[in-house]
């Protein structure tokens, strides 16, 4: 049995302890294999599996197998790796909670029935999605999207209702269409068309819309860019409906390829519901490493970055911010990233989506739609939204100061605690120990000499011989195990 210490976040107090044997390990494995990633889990042994030097060699085995799995971005937050780390708050059964909210929506709403639920298509754990059709429409075919409240749900259970149901209404060439929506205190429904090709992701990555997300996306196996008229047309659509929010007070934050749905040669922003029920955004591990990026709409902007480097490279990046970019299709489309995912634009901020479209990758591309954006918010949920925003923003500045803090203070003690460190500190601890011994020499000698002048002026105080020189107190220093 191996003991597990799992911290969640920097705060050492969120973390706790589990016991996993290595069959535990090895089963988490297979079904990882989905994912068609090579992993290294530590080979099987049958015979010796017990000696003392095998233990510790697969204890480095497996530390080093989990530390493969919680820096990928997408394995660190699947359903297996999250039950497996944290099984206390990952037992439910969250496609039967679904269903069962699913099921009593149809109690009043007969003209739905469920196809198939469509598996793990998503990367969310709380958010389940169906197949669907109207049962006088047979052959049209729709998706089903049932999702719990998020961390960052600020809206009165009220005016969070009446948004959701507001979601049908809203009307915008690059904005998929939402069929119906409905919400209860504690979870929202959505029906959308489904769409064949799938969304940019797809696309990109070439993969089957119906396809579990580790499949689809964790490796794969040809990595291609999009051509350049193709990253200027799409990016051009997304940052239009992007200022279209923008300029509504409609907070976002969600933008990635998957929330991209591909009409044709059209981009449609999908997934608006996310913000209102307060779910975290894909990339929140990147951006609240940055204290720059604090307002939705620099967030947007610095997703745009990670969306529009997947569309040219075929991939995500390795790290953000990102040093050095590879060739890419134009010098504009370089302009661009590294404006919005260099170590420059992460340190002292991102543009504004007006300033990106006035860049020129996307300055001369003509935009040819005839249909009239309509999104009409009433004022009290204007008022109301500006007040959920404020919110989710002021959670995140919190979040990026207390990282900043702990980042701080991780140097310091790094410093601190270094080779070179120790050994200034001992050298310092020297040269203190020898003038103190110095001064300890001199303060006797003077004694010894007045001492002496006392007895040559016929002073009977007796003779006083100097005492040694007082040893220096030396520190023994404990490195830390």
């Amino acid at each position: 049995e191996y003991i597990i210490r799992v911290q969640r976040g920097i705060s050492a107090e969120n973390s706790w302890q589990i016991v996993r044997r290595y069959s535990d390990f090895d089963l988490l494995n297979n079904s990882l294999q989905i994912a068609g990633l090579s992993l290294p889990l530590p080979p099987k042994k049958l015979i010796g599996n017990m000696d003392r030097e095998f233990i510790a060699e697969r204890q480095k085995g497996l530390q080093n197998y989990l530390n493969v799995i919680t820096t990928n971005h997408i394995l660190s937050n699947c359903e297996l790796v999250k039950k497996f780390l944290d099984p206390n708050n990952y037992s439910a059964n969250y496609t039967e909670i679904a269903l069962q909210q699913v099921s009593m929506f149809f109690r009043s709403e007969p003209k739905w029935e469920v196809v198939e639920p469509l598996k793990d298509i998503g990367w969310r754990i709380r958010k389940k999605y169906f197949l669907m059709k109207i049962k006088n429409q047979p052959k049209e075919r729709l998706v089903l999207s049932w999702a719990d409240l998020g961390p960052d749900k600020y809206l009165s259970d009220k005016d969070f209702q009446c948004l959701i149901k507001f979601l049908p209404s809203c009307l915008h060439p690059y904005i998929y269409r939402v069929t119906f929506a409905t919400a209860n205190e504690s979870s929202a429904l959505l029906i959308r068309t489904f769409n064949e090709k799938g969304t940019l992701k797809d696309l990109i990555y070439k993969a089957k819309p119906k396809d579990p997300f580790l499949k689809k996306y964790c490796n794969p196996k040809k990595i291609q860019g999009l051509e350049l008229q193709q990253i200027k047309t799409y990016g051009r659509q997304i940052l239009e409906v992007l200022k279209f929010l923008h300029d509504k007070g409609f907070p976002y934050g969600h933008l990635h390829a998957s929330n991209v749905m591909l009409d044709g040669d059209t981009c449609r922003l999908l997934d608006l519901e996310n913000s209102l029920l307060g779910l975290p955004s894909f990339y929140r591990s990147y951006f609240t490493q940055f204290r720059k990026i604090n307002t939705l709409e620099s967030v947007d902007v610095h997703c745009f970055g990670h969306l529009l480097y997947e569309m040219t490279y075929g991939r995500p990046p390795d790290s953000v911010p990102v040093d050095s970019f590879p060739p890419a299709p134009s010098m504009a489309v370089v302009a661009v990233l590294e404006s919005t995912l260099s170590c420059d634009a992460c340190k002292n901020g991102m543009p504004t989506v007006s300033r990106l479209l006035q860049m020129p990758l996307f300055s001369d591309v003509l935009l040819t739609t005839s249909e009239k954006p309509q999104f009409k918010i009433p004022t009290k949920l204007k008022e109301a939204l500006r007040i959920a925003k404020e919110c989710i923003e002021k959670r995140l500045i919190e979040e990026q100061k207390q990282i900043h803090q702990h980042r701080r203070l991780t140097r310091a003690q790094s410093h601190h605690g270094s080779e070179e460190e120790r050994k200034k500190r001992k050298i310092l601890a020297r040269k203190k120990s020898k003038r103190s011994a110095i001064e300890n020499s001199e303060e006797h000698s003077a004694k010894y000499s007045n001492s002496n002048n006392s007895a040559g002026s016929g002073a009977s105080s007796p003779l006083t011989s100097p005492s040694s020189p007082t040893p220096p107190s030396t520190a023994v220093e404990h490195a830390p195990f």
